[in-house]
């Protein structure tokens, strides 16, 4: 219970004790024992009344300070989330990095058997071309270069325009 209620309880608690040392007082003091009811009656209405606004004090607090603080709850909610939302992130991004690396690793590991299977192939075939006495010609990228031979003219023109010179070949 937080001191503020605390305070209120027992200065309500003071109050019903002297409304109740006052009626017994009166009562002793006079010979008539309607009005200190009728005055008993009106001030336990009274302190009826006084409790009711101690407690209505209380709820307006309560809903004051939650209405003050609500917008810092939101705040540290949207933060929260967006912990959550980063921590996922960087998860998805290092489970991506293990992604990339396995598929590098892969590609390495096919770029390896590539190469042997070409040298598995080419082995016999350079054999056979020693033993022919066929050079092997590579050009640019380890390619052969295309033999030498007769340039062919574009097919479909078999005269020349008119009025152009011609060289001698």
């Amino acid at each position: 219970m937080a001191p503020n209620e605390r305070g209120a309880r027992d200065l309500l608690a003071e109050w019903r004790r002297l409304m109740d040392s006052l009626v017994t007082s009166m009562t002793t003091a006079s010979g008539r024992a309607s009005l200190p009811r009728e005055l008993l009656g009106a001030m336990q209405r009274q302190l009826e009344l006084a409790q009711e606004l101690v407690e209505r004090e209380r709820r307006v607090q309560r809903d004051l300070a939650g209405r003050l603080t609500a917008p810092i709850d939101a705040a540290f909610d949207l933060l929260e989330e967006s912990a959550v939302t980063l921590r996922r992130q960087a998860e998805a991004l290092q489970a991506a990095g293990r992604a990339l690396e396995e598929t590098a690793s892969l590609m390495k590991r096919q770029a390896e058997l590539f190469e042997r299977t070409i040298g598995s192939v080419r082995a016999p075939a350079d054999r056979a071309k020693a033993v022919a006495g066929v050079d092997r010609r590579r050009g640019s990228g380890g390619r052969k270069t295309k033999p030498a031979g007769r340039k062919t003219k574009p097919a479909g023109r078999k005269t020349k325009p008119a009025g152009r010179k011609t060289k001698p070949r």
